[in-house]
């Protein structure tokens, strides 16, 4: 059992912080000062603040980067894992303010892992190749790589997406019949962390989809998040056969 006391000022803390966090005071990104100064001006032992500091990282508030220091988490966006999610709702959702900056645009060949993915049997058929930021207010929320297919989308070679997300035109103007979502977990590249303003080797969530109308591809859209800003989230009832636990 811990002392009554070490237990009270432990949970008076984590009530403390979670205050700041939840209110704001110590909005998302904010620093924290060291631990060491932070445990003299609580009035509390190192080790009484490096348990709430920890506990209050396991659960997500937040984030402790090695030689850098504690900061407040960005709040965690979710995305339902057999929906095609629109991306700008996620961000507002948030409460942050969405924009999104295209990085390329490009009408050209497909590339072979593109061939292979969006299952293009036309080598010559030309892709629109889009590159693209979404923000939630100052810090990258995703990276997007898409190709479009003109056969199935011709009005896209029309549109800039200079300030329309691609994904939410799509949405808008071209019709679906099927599509496939592929999620996995990956390291950040150097080029990858350098777009998502994060250290390189970073924990992704990368979520690759492919859509078509009546057999013919429309999209292939790979989406990279920060994996400490973003969960999928999925609701599911049993089987009528399958009354298992598990």
């Amino acid at each position: 059992m811990k002392p009554e006391k070490a237990r009270s000022l432990h949970e008076t803390l984590l009530t403390k912080f979670h205050g700041f966090i939840v209110s704001q005071e110590w909005p998302p990104g904010f620093q924290l000062p060291f631990e060491t100064d932070l445990a003299e001006a609580h009035g509390v032992s190192r080790m009484t603040m490096n348990k709430v500091l920890t506990q209050l990282t396991r659960e997500g508030y937040l984030v402790r980067r090695r030689k850098l220091g504690t900061f407040v988490a960005q709040p965690r966006a979710q995305s339902a894992v057999m929906e095609i999610t629109d991306i700008e709702a996620e961000v507002r959702a948030l409460g942050l303010a969405w924009r999104f900056q295209l990085m390329s645009r490009a009408l050209r060949p497909a590339v072979e892992g593109e061939m292979r993915e969006a299952r293009i049997s036309d080598a010559a058929a030309p892709v629109l190749a889009l590159r693209g930021l979404h923000f939630a207010g100052d810090l990258p929320f995703c990276l997007e790589e898409r190709i479009i297919n003109p056969a199935a989308a011709p009005a896209a070679l029309d549109q800039d997406f200079s300030h329309e997300a691609p994904g939410h035109w799509l949405r808008l103007e071209i019709p679906w019949t099927s599509a496939e979502n592929r999620i996995r977990a990956v390291n950040a590249s150097e080029a990858l962390a350098r777009d998502l303003h994060l250290p390189a080797g970073e924990a992704c969530l990368e979520l690759t989809r492919r859509t078509e109308l009546s057999g013919q591809w429309v999209t292939l859209v790979r989406q990279s998040y920060p994996g400490e800003r973003h969960q999928l989230m999925a609701q599911f009832e049993p089987r009528a056969d399958d009354s298992r636990p598990g």
